[in-house]
């Protein structure tokens, strides 16, 4: 199904321009006038991204925006003739993904279409990937799970001390940081450990490096 795209423009030269150009691009475009009716469209239709100009009879587009936002997450990018960065910076802080301004380039404005969407798919397919789970580390194909005080490497089991369990969670935890001895013996073991300093090579370095 091709994806929708909502120009919200109250210059209807302007917004055939675009639902024009648009369309050749192989998009389905629905058209609001003014303010009123762009959230009216945005909530029955659901469109994937909405081009909306800031100028608009009824409701201004910081309004459709702040409107459309308490609902939907598309990408919104601003359209307007406006240049002042306190209105981009508004558009922004409503929840805009995008800004251009009158006159842009039509070539232009495609490709940040297709930025934006590009993005919002990509969003889709992290959203769908498994949740984090907050008593877990993914360490590489390491799987630690700090409930059960298990370690898993791929498929197979690790037998850990709960010492060596503590030393590797911590590692885990502090990817890309390099620790002395002397240090993970102070944030592992603790201040009261005055054996060996050694000790902390009973677990491999390697199992952090393992992808």
């Amino acid at each position: 199904m091709n994806e929708k795209i909502l120009v919200v423009d109250d210059e209807k030269p302007i917004a055939d321009i675009l639902k024009y150009n648009l369309k050749k691009e192989g998009y389905e475009i629905e058209v609001a006038n003014d303010g009123e009716e762009a959230i009216l469209k945005a909530y029955e239709h659901e469109p994937d991204l909405i081009l909306l100009d800031i100028m608009l009879p009824k409701y201004d587009g910081f309004e459709v925006c702040k409107k459309v936002r308490e609902k939907y997450s598309m990408p919104i990018i601003m359209v307007t003739a406006k240049e002042e960065e306190v209105d981009k910076v508004l558009g922004l802080e409503l929840g805009a993904d995008d800004y251009i301004t009158k006159p842009f380039g039509m070539r232009e404005l495609i490709a940040r279409v297709k930025a934006n969407l590009r993005r919002r798919v990509a969003l889709k397919e992290e959203i769908k990937t498994e949740p984090k789970d907050e008593n877990k580390i993914i360490a590489g194909n390491l799987i630690i799970d700090l409930m059960k005080y298990e370690v898993k490497k791929g498929d197979e089991t690790v037998e850990l001390t709960v010492r060596e369990f503590e030393l590797l969670k911590f590692l885990a935890d502090k990817m890309n940081q390099v620790f002395s001895r002397e240090q993970l013996l102070e944030r592992v073991w603790g201040y009261e450990y005055y054996g060996d300093i050694r000790t902390v090579d009973a677990v491999s370095y390697t199992h952090l490096r393992a992808h």
